[in-house]
């Protein structure tokens, strides 16, 4: 019975928990998502290979990092004239996430610790929180997606500045609002309950066979 009562409430934080993000977007004190691309080289410059990231998703000094070793961009040469450069660097460096009153932009700052400079949006904590109820075969074995770098094909809304979740649709698997209700993810969720249960509290009858099968061979041998 203890069992059963501690993994219903595993179960029941775990959901509460799915539907916080929803619930924090009624914050009156910040805008909400973060603040969109507002200038025209970097949106030209960025988009020509990728999604242009907002600079509220990093803070200043990962982009200080990243455009001060533009020759190898994860792999690539993305070298620009002097010039734009500063200019981009100003741009990425005055807008970024400890600049904003942007929500999404806060909480990326209340995730990092002073001394970490990550250079890849989805190394940041609250970034990666907000992408573990993800399956695999979401992400990676998707074909759709690949990577969570690409934000803009599930947020169908990124390029204004809003990830709201009401947005969301995983290609292949439609709306993430409709999924999160769906038997598949509410089975993900008791799956992952009774993992962490056994986690904490050991799972006596998989112990008791170990140890039943352990003096078997023993007796065998």
């Amino acid at each position: 019975m203890m069992k059963t009562q501690l993994i219903s409430l595993i179960m029941a934080v775990a959901l509460s928990t799915c539907a916080m993000p929803l619930l924090a977007d009624d914050d009156d004190n910040k805008a909400p998502g973060v603040a969109p691309v507002s200038n025209s080289l970097y949106a030209k410059e960025c988009s020509a290979c990728h999604f242009a990231y907002q600079p509220g998703l990093m803070p200043a000094r990962s982009w200080q990092k990243m455009m001060a070793n533009l020759a190898d961009h994860f792999g690539e040469n993305a070298e620009l004239e002097a010039e734009e450069q500063k200019a981009l660097t100003n741009y990425l460096v005055n807008n970024a996430a400890e600049s904003s009153r942007y929500k999404r932009s806060v909480k990326i700052m209340r995730s990092l610790s002073k001394d970490k400079t990550p250079l890849r949006i989805t190394e940041i904590p609250y970034m990666v929180r907000k992408h573990n109820e993800l399956s695999p075969k979401m992400v990676m074995g998707n074909s759709e997606v690949k990577s969570l770098s690409y934000c803009e094909k599930c947020h169908t809304r990124a390029d204004t500045g809003s990830y709201s979740e009401r947005d969301i649709i995983v290609p292949g698997f439609g709306s993430w609002e409709e999924y999160e209700h769906s038997p598949a993810f509410l089975d993900r969720i008791k799956r992952g309950a009774k993992g962490l249960y056994y986690e904490l509290v050991g799972d006596d009858d998989h112990d008791k066979k170990h140890r039943d099968d352990d003096h078997d061979k023993k007796h065998d041998d």
